[in-house]
C-alpha cells in the first residue's frame, strides 16, 4: 500500500535524520550507526550511473549515425554550457559585492574546519589547464576510465562506439540490442533502489547534522543566506528566462524534478539523479541521443550552482580579512574560475578544491576556506540543486536548438504527473 510518495518520503527522511542529528550532537555513534547506511545508497548509485550513460549514450549515437550532426550537437552544447557557467560566475560576483556578506563578522567567533584533505588535490587543479581537460577527454584505458569513473573519457568512448555501431549496419543490430536491453534492465534496478533513497538521505544527513551542529550555521548565517538567496535567483529568474525562451517553464521541470530535486538536496550529491534525469528527460520530450550526451556532459561542463559559490565564496573570504578586489582582479578569478571548473568533477569535494586552486591568482588567504568547511555541507545542498536544474534544462535547450523536441510528449508526460496510473501506463 503505497499513501506516500518518493519525494515526501525522503522528506520525511530529511526531517528525521536532522531531528536524530541535533539531538544526538557530538555523539560518534551516530556516525558509526547511520554512516554505513548512507555510504551503502551512495555506493548503489555509483554501482549503476556508468552502465545507465554507456548504454543510452551508444543507443543514441548509434541511432543519429552521423558524426557531422554529433559534432553540431557536442558545440552547441559546450557553447551553452560556457555562456550559463559564465553568468553564473557573474552574478556571484555581483551579489558578493552587493550584498558583502564577509563584512561585520568577528573571526574569533568562527570555529575552523579541516581542509587539508584537499590540499593535496588542489596541487592537481592548479596545473589543470583548459588543454589538460580536452587531452584527458581521450581515454588511454577505457576500462581503467569505467572504473575511475571519468565521465568525459567514458562519453568520448561510447560516442565512437555509437558511432561504429551504426557504420557496421547490420552487423551492429545485435549490439545495439544488447544494449538496449542493458539501458532497460538498468533503469529497473534504479527504481528499485531508488526505493532506499528515504534510508540513505536519513542516515546521511543525520550524520552531517551530528558532526557539524546546527549551532555552526549562526556565525556565518548571512553567508548561507547569501548563497541560498543567489541560488534561488540563478533558478528562478536567469534558468527560468531561458526556459521561458526556450517555450517552457521553470515550475513545469522542477514539478517533474521534485523527487530528484529533493534527493540531491539531501544527499549533496547530482550523481545519485543522473540515472533518473536521463530517463525523466527523455519522457519530457528530449531525444535519447541528446540527453544521453548533454546531461553527463554537463556534469564537467556545467555545474552552475558550483562556480555561482564559488564566486561568492572567494569574495567572501577577501571581505572577512578586509582585502580589496579591484575590478581587474575580479576579472581575472573570473577568467581563472572559467578553466578550473571544467572537467573535473570526478574530484571529490570539487567546489572546495577549485576555490584553493583559485584564491591565490589574486592573493587572498587560502586559510579562510577554513572558516567555511564547517558549513561547506550546508553549502553543497543547495549548489547541487542547480546543477541539477542546469543540466536538466540543458537537455531541454539543446533539443530545441537541434528542432528534435517533442513538444507533445512533453505535455502529455507533465499531465500524466497529476494522473499517477497514467503515468504508469508512459
Amino acid at each position: 500500500m503505497k499513501r506516500f510518495g518518493l519525494a515526501l518520503q525522503i522528506l520525511i527522511g530529511l526531517v528525521l535524520g536532522i531531528a536524530v542529528g541535533a539531538i544526538f550532537y557530538g555523539n560518534p555513534e551516530v556516525t558509526t550507526y547511520l554512516k554505513p547506511i548512507g555510504d551503502i545508497f551512495i555506493r548503489l548509485i555509483k554501482m549503476i550511473v556508468i552502465p545507465i550513460v554507456v548504454s543510452t549514450l551508444i543507443i543514441g549515437v548509434a541511432g543519429t549515425g552521423d558524426m557531422k550532426k554529433l559534432g553540431k550537437l557536442g558545440g552547441k552544447t559546450i557553447i551553452y554550457f560556457e555562456i550559463i557557467t559564465t553568468i553564473a560566475i557573474i552574478l556571484g560576483l555581483l551579489v558578493a559585492n552587493i550584498i558583502r556578506p564577509g563584512e561585520g563578522i568577528d573571526m574569533t567567533h568562527l570555529s575552523k574546519g579541516d581542509i587539508s584533505k584537499y590540499i593535496e588535490t588542489t596541487e592537481t587543479v592548479e596545473s589543470h589547464t583548459m588543454a589538460d581537460t580536452f587531452v584527458n577527454i581521450v581515454p588511454s584505458n577505457i576500462f581503467q576510465s569505467l572504473v575511475n569513473g571519468d565521465m568525459l573519457a567514458v562519453i568520448f568512448f561510447s560516442v565512437l562506439f555509437g558511432l561504429g555501431v551504426a557504420a557496421i549496419g547490420e552487423k551492429g543490430k545485435p549490439v545495439l540490442s544488447f544494449f538496449s536491453g542493458v539501458a532497460d534492465a538498468m533503469f529497473w534496478v534504479t527504481n528499485q533502489i531508488m526505493k532506499f533513497a528515504p534510508f540513505g538521505v536519513f542516515a546521511l544527513i543525520g550524520v552531517t547534522v551530528s558532526t557539524f551542529g546546527i549551532q555552526s550555521l549562526l556565525p556565518l548565517g548571512k553567508l548561507v543566506l547569501t548563497v541560498y538567496g543567489a541560488m534561488l535567483f540563478f533558478i528562478f529568474v536567469v534558468l527560468g528566462s531561458v526556459a521561458k525562451f526556450a517555450k517552457i517553464s521553470i515550475f513545469s521541470l522542477i514539478k517533474i524534478l521534485k523527487d530528484e530535486l529533493i534527493l540531491a538536496y539531501s544527499t549533496a550529491s547530482s550523481e545519485t539523479v543522473l540515472p533518473k534525469i536521463i530517463e525523466k528527460m527523455e519522457k519530457f520530450g528530449c531525444p535519447k541521443g541528446i540527453t544521453s550526451f548533454v546531461v553527463p556532459t554537463g556534469y564537467s561542463f556545467n555545474l552552475d550552482g558550483s562556480t555561482l559559490y564559488q564566486a561568492i565564496a572567494a569574495l567572501f573570504i577577501a571581505q572577512l580579512y578586509g582585502i580589496d578586489i579591484s575590478i581587474g582582479e575580479q576579472i581575472t578569478l573570473m577568467l581563472v574560475l572559467m578553466v578550473t571548473s571544467k572537467g573535473i568533477a570526478g574530484v571529490p569535494g570539487v567546489s572546495f578544491v577549485v576555490l584553493l586552486a583559485t584564491l591565490g591568482s589574486v592573493d587572498i588567504p587560502l586559510e579562510g576556506l577554513a572558516f567555511i568547511a564547517g558549513i561547506d555541507r550546508i553549502l553543497d545542498m543547495a549548489r547541487t540543486v542547480v546543477n541539477v536544474i542546469g543540466n536538466s534544462l540543458a537537455a531541454v535547450v539543446v533539443s530545441k536548438w537541434e528542432g528534435q523536441y517533442d513538444f507533445k510528449k512533453g505535455q502529455s508526460y507533465l499531465n500524466s504527473l497529476d494522473d499517477p496510473k497514467q503515468e504508469n501506463i508512459a
